[in-house]
């Protein structure tokens, strides 16, 4: 009997115990999902289907998220840069007034390393580059891949050195401006770079077989694709543009940058400056400044200083808008030949507006990679033919074979001559065969 009341008695106590944890566990729960619910958010209508699927969204891509958090707000040594004093004009540097003096002499020290490669052929360096984060758009780095891909293939057939840059160098000068610190600092780094060639990332070489007319550009230190009467009578924001062009070493561009540099500091500088110049120029639509608009502004407002030094290239595409392009591949095939680089076969065809690292652009993105594959293979199959190859078309990553297998190789000449072109320049240096004979 005793026995018997003991036992009921522990049971009941065991049940308490139960009913209690259960109560905590559930309790629990509920704090869980509350938590989560506001840490992640809510789905689109405040539903728990949404919910889930808004939870699985984001605990797929964790590692995404952290990377990009990281590096866009880290900084390695835990101490972040002093603010710029807003009272003070913005400068991309030191000023430098004698740089074509120690330029000269750093030269005369270093015969080896001549700025000219060739009678008519300078030491050129072409710079383009990327956000240090992640794309937006994941497939946007694929992208960014074929554009660097095309770009050292360009490079390799014309013997010019290639830079690629991932590092914002001066926070004050994001987005559009980001090229200018960037351009100051490997002209002082380079003295041997006669002229430094900026692309954007956007924008392919299309005509590998075109080499530049560097004999015209003499007595420039700027060359852009342009017109005259559109930058100079009309004062059109778009009578040039700034995602390719060259800028000789000297101390007449280290000026220009900083004329051009005020305007990008990001914040009120540059929302003001986007005000003066949507004024200035013709049919601007109204947004922040930009490096192409303060271009056109300084050329126009300050012509007498600028203009007798800059070359507004419209002969061939130095910069080819990819909407008037595109289309026409299967045309310039059919009719004509590389080695043009203006209409007829383009050297360079730039996605502007695609943005394909993005997740918003001024085109549909489906357009813009279907025809980024496109103006890549178009250029490809130039490096390709090389090998005895071609891309299946223009749309197909797939590849076959355009010439047959020989025996005796070095016999072979491949039909645009790209692989030993007379115009990539090399210095004669004895082969250690001859040397040695």
């Amino acid at each position: 009997m005793w026995l018997g009341r003991c036992i009921r008695e522990r049971r009941g106590r065991q049940l308490g115990h139960s009913l209690r944890s259960a109560k905590l566990t559930l309790l629990c729960l509920a704090l869980t999902l509350v938590v989560l619910r506001g840490t992640i958010g809510a789905g689109q209508f405040g539903t728990p289907e949404q919910d889930l699927n808004q939870i699985r969204f984001r605990l797929r891509r964790p590692l995404v998220d952290t990377t990009s958090s990281s590096s866009s707000n880290a900084q390695d040594d835990g101490v972040e840069d002093p603010p710029r004093d807003p009272s003070q004009p913005y400068s991309l540097g030191p000023k430098i007034s004698d740089w074509d003096e120690q330029r000269s002499e750093w030269l005369r020290r270093h015969p080896d390393r001549p700025s000219f490669v060739g009678p008519n052929k300078p030491r050129a360096l072409l710079v383009t580059g990327s956000s240090p984060k992640p794309c937006e758009n994941p497939v946007g780095d694929h992208y960014l891949l074929k554009s660097i891909k095309n770009k050292i293939d360009y490079c390799r057939v014309h013997g010019i050195e290639i830079f690629y840059n991932m590092a914002l160098l001066d926070d004050e000068m994001a987005g559009f401006w980001a090229k200018l610190p960037l351009i100051r600092s490997l002209l002082l780094a380079h003295p041997e770079v006669e002229f430094l060639w900026w692309m954007d990332s956007d924008a392919m070489f299309t005509d590998l077989a075109f080499e530049l007319p560097w004999e015209r550009y003499a007595p420039y230190n700027l060359v852009m694709h342009g017109w005259n009467e559109m930058v100079y009578d009309d004062r059109n924001w778009i009578g040039l543009n700034t995602g390719s062009f060259l800028l000789r070493n000297c101390q007449w561009s280290l000026d220009l940058l900083d004329a051009w540099a005020p305007m990008g500091p990001k914040g009120k500088i540059r929302i003001e400056a986007g005000k003066v110049l949507t004024a200035f120029l013709k049919d601007r639509p109204v947004f922040e400044a930009d490096d192409q608009s303060a271009m056109v502004y300084l050329l126009v407002t300050q012509r007498d200083r600028w203009a007798e030094k800059v070359y507004l290239e419209s002969a061939y595409y130095l910069h080819g808008y990819w909407g008037i392009i595109v289309d026409r591949y299967e045309e310039m095939i059919e009719n004509y030949h590389p080695g043009l680089g203006d209409h007829r076969w383009p050297l360079v065809t730039h996605f502007v507006g695609c943005k394909p690292c993005g997740k918003f652009g001024d085109y549909p993105v489906e357009r813009c990679l279907k025809q980024m594959d496109r103006a890549f293979n178009f250029g490809d199959n130039q490096v390709l033919q090389m090998y005895g190859f071609t891309h299946k078309s223009l749309a197909s990553r797939r590849v076959k074979r355009i010439r047959n297998e020989t025996s005796s190789p070095l016999d072979v000449k491949d039909d645009l001559g790209l692989l030993h072109p007379a115009f990539k320049a090399t210095k004669r240096i004895p082969s250690p065969w001859q040397s040695w004979s």
